[in-house]
């Protein structure tokens, strides 16, 4: 029978790639760790996106996983932003109580994105496979913010909507500083899984004084156009 930990260790990213946009309207990183989840060992895997030299306000966040091995009941994973927002992406999807155990699928290959209706937490009621076995697929964040020791019923009672649990909680925060990630297994029995990447995107729009130099600009070349063609 599976028993349940969990607990913090930090670690810090190696390898990591970042690639801006040339609007400076976004920026992507990733990396690939190869980091091994142990089977239910609460210390976890955690690491930070470093995000420096960037303006506007965060407009859209996606973040991809690619874990292998495992027991993907037992996960349990989250993004919080540099002002302190959090995202949980993972937790214990399929848990129920119906389910204690949530689901035993082994491996994921998913995006999460702030614009998704699907709630991976209950991938199981339609979902697809990929040769490697992963569950793949583009979701919402879990959003239960809860202990992933809480008991089945908890889980189905637990609030996923609005506030600062989902993705879209961090619409709005200053992309710059640290990223930080967080990924456990949570419960012993169904293998050590393997976080093999990781990648985030964030999109931005333009800080509004930016915004208005932007179109104050195209005013002025507007206008003077206009001008010069009345003149001739």
């Amino acid at each position: 029978m599976k028993k349940a930990q969990t607990a913090l260790v930090t670690l810090g990213l190696a390898g990591l790639v970042h690639c801006a946009s040339a609007q400076g309207l976004g920026s992507s990183f990733g990396l690939n760790p190869g980091a091994t989840i142990p089977d239910g060992n609460p210390v976890g895997w955690m690491g930070q996106f470093n995000v420096t030299g960037t303006s506007g306000q965060v407009s859209g966040v996606q973040v991809t996983l690619d874990i292998t091995g495992g027991y993907n009941g037992d996960l349990y994973a989250y993004l919080v932003s540099p002002q302190g927002q959090r995202a949980v992406l993972l937790n214990r999807p399929g848990i129920s109580g119906t389910n204690p155990f949530g689901y035993g699928d082994s491996g994921l290959a998913v995006t999460f994105d702030m614009a998704a209706a699907k709630d991976v937490h209950s991938y199981g009621l339609s979902f697809a496979l990929n040769s490697n076995g992963q569950v793949t697929g583009t979701w919402a964040a879990d959003g239960r913010d809860i202990d992933p020791q809480s008991d089945g019923h908890t889980f189905d009672s637990a609030p996923t909507t609005g506030g600062l649990n989902l993705l879209s909680g961090l619409a709005g925060a200053d992309m710059n500083g640290a990223w930080t990630l967080f990924l456990a297994d949570c419960a012993v029995g169904g293998g050590a899984a393997t976080l093999q990447a990781v990648g985030m995107q964030i999109s931005t729009v333009p800080e509004p004084s930016i915004a208005l130099q932007l179109v104050g600009s195209i005013f002025a070349w507007r206008l003077c156009r206009w001008h010069c063609r009345t003149r001739n």
